[in-house]
């Protein structure tokens, strides 16, 4: 796999696409994003980080695929070590609609803690804040085994 930066408009439009409750309206102004891309070439998965707020510490983190093998640690790494080695955050956000189980149940294996938010959604929907600080991040069992967190680790991914 490959990853590509500073197509942050393609990624996120490609992104949105396949998250229901995003589609058209997008993230907004003011994103960074990065493409997972297959041994073909293809875009199969984008991270968008949006709604960053410098001086609260805090950015929103959403993504989607077209396909699984695309988390891969490599591309975990990638992801956590933007907003938090790269950007300086000291909490990061994902929105998930309730419903989303297996999603829920990869974060909480992260490290993530949850907030169950009724009508985050719409009317019929709930939905959870996510949210992972930079202290869980440290001391999630992946980063104990990985060592994302390291900046000679940052460097090499």
């Amino acid at each position: 796999m490959q990853y590509v930066y500073g197509h942050d408009e393609a990624v996120a439009n490609f992104t949105a696409a396949l998250i229901p409750h995003v589609g058209d309206r997008g993230f907004g102004p003011h994103i960074k994003a990065m493409g997972v891309i297959d041994e073909d070439g293809k875009l199969i998965a984008g991270v968008v980080f949006h709604n960053y707020d410098p001086d609260a510490g805090i950015i929103e983190i959403s993504g989607a695929a077209l396909d699984k093998r695309w988390i891969t640690r490599e591309t975990i790494a990638r992801i956590y070590q933007y907003p938090f080695l790269f950007c300086g955050c000291q909490m990061v956000i994902q929105r998930v609609p309730a419903d989303s189980e297996n999603v829920l149940r990869i974060l909480a294996a992260y490290g993530y803690t949850f907030i169950k938010i009724p009508r985050l959604f719409g009317r019929e929907r709930d939905g959870v804040l996510c949210t992972l600080t930079y202290e869980d991040w440290i001391d999630n069992k992946f980063n104990k085994r990985f060592r994302h967190y390291l900046p000679e680790q940052q460097e090499a991914a």
